[in-house]
């Protein structure tokens, strides 16, 4: 047996390295779903998943799969790395049967109801850990403001929606949820084989860092989806963005706020952040000339320009009048009640990044305002 499996990681700290992002294509979500297609955490889903992770009992191991053994096979010769440690890793990853069930979108005709969807997160309790979060690391953030132009409000409501400043970041084995999403995803799923692809690249990020680290790839906890750490980085994110904030010599998404807070700065800046720029505005509508099915057809890609959406009878208020880059009209829409709607900047797109939802951005974007606001009270 292997070195790597004799010894007990005494630490959970990955080493960050360079490789491709999590979502290199920046692909835009269909129609704003409430229920996001996350390539980057669990959220948006359904928050009780985690607690469920002890009681699952599975039994199916990976090593009676010979398709995840010849994957096993092809990833030690890809990345130069043990081929029995790789495919003892891989064998003893365990089926989670719960997990391709809650990766599937929910029925068709399910309503989305943004006023649900952000009571779920903007509420007292989230709010005071907030405001504890934000006076313990207030150097943190400001210095992260300074350095990257992500204002502190911004991470501060990332952190909080994913995992409520630390309290809840995922009790499923991270190798055994990677492992079932990328040999059991759901052939259910409308984008199934794309998303299988995407987290067996995930597996293999995550199989290199923890053989670079020296860590067990089995002492790792995070979501159903393999997201790990205060703010929830997929295992390319955390390579490609995670940075030593706190200037220890390592980066420790766990149990460093510090180091969260650089590294979820740095993965905007990475996702196109533009320092200094709105993230929407607000937008009431001129019903004689209002084109809404045109104006929602590119989605959550900002495509018009202020003076473009006017003229369709998006009428902007006066910040956004001034705007000199593109818009999107975004959709929120609110169960039986008329739709809420807001001009999203290319800054509300890189929030998207994050987790590809409009849904997501705006709670993220109101919990930072709520703490921040509470915090001068």
């Amino acid at each position: 047996m292997p070195k790597i499996f004799r010894r007990i990681a005494t630490a959970i700290t990955l080493i960050a390295a360079c490789t491709i992002p999590i979502s290199a294509s920046a692909q835009k979500h269909s129609k704003n779903s409430a229920q996001s297609d996350s390539t980057h955490s669990g959220i948006g889903k359904s928050r009780n998943a985690n607690k469920t992770a002890a009681s699952d009992k599975p039994q199916v191991l990976y090593a009676t799969r010979a398709d995840a053994m010849q994957f096993a096979d092809d990833l030690a010769t890809r990345r130069d790395l043990d081929r029995e440690w790789v495919r003892q890793a891989i064998g003893q990853a365990r089926f989670l049967s719960q997990v391709p069930r809650l990766m599937l979108p929910p029925p068709k005709g399910t309503a989305k109801n943004w006023r649900v969807y952000r009571s779920r997160f903007i509420d007292p309790i989230r709010i005071r850990a907030g405001v504890r979060f934000w006076q313990e690391h207030r150097a943190a953030l400001e210095r992260a403001e300074r350095e990257y132009g992500v204002p502190a409000e911004i991470i501060v409501g990332i952190i909080g929606v994913e995992t409520i400043y630390g309290q809840q970041m995922g009790t499923f084995r991270v190798m055994d949820a990677l492992a079932t999403l990328a040999f059991d995803f759901p052939a259910a799923h409308p984008r199934a084989k794309e998303r299988t692809e995407f987290f067996r690249r995930e597996l293999e990020q995550f199989l290199s860092l923890t053989n670079r680290s020296n860590t067990d790839p089995f002492a790792l906890r995070g979501s159903y989806a393999g997201a790990m750490g205060l703010g929830q980085f997929m295992p390319s994110s955390w390579v490609r963005y995670a940075v030593d904030f706190d200037g220890d010599g390592r980066v420790d998404l766990f149990n460093s706020p510090v180091d969260a807070i650089g590294s979820v700065a740095n993965y905007f800046i990475g996702h196109g952040w533009t320092p200094g720029m709105h993230t929407h505005f607000g937008v009431q509508f001129d019903a004689s000339r209002l084109q809404l099915d045109d104006l929602l057809l590119p989605d959550i890609l900002p495509t018009f320009s202020a003076a473009n959406m006017q003229a369709q009878g998006a009428l902007l208020d006066a910040a956004g009048l001034q705007h000199p880059g593109p818009l999107a009209l975004v959709e929120l829409q609110n169960g039986g009640d008329a739709p809420s709607y807001v001009a999203g900047t290319e800054n509300f797109y890189a929030i998207t990044r994050y987790n590809w939802s409009s849904y997501y951005a705006m709670a993220v974007i109101e919990l930072g305002r709520e703490v921040a606001a509470a915090r001068e009270r």
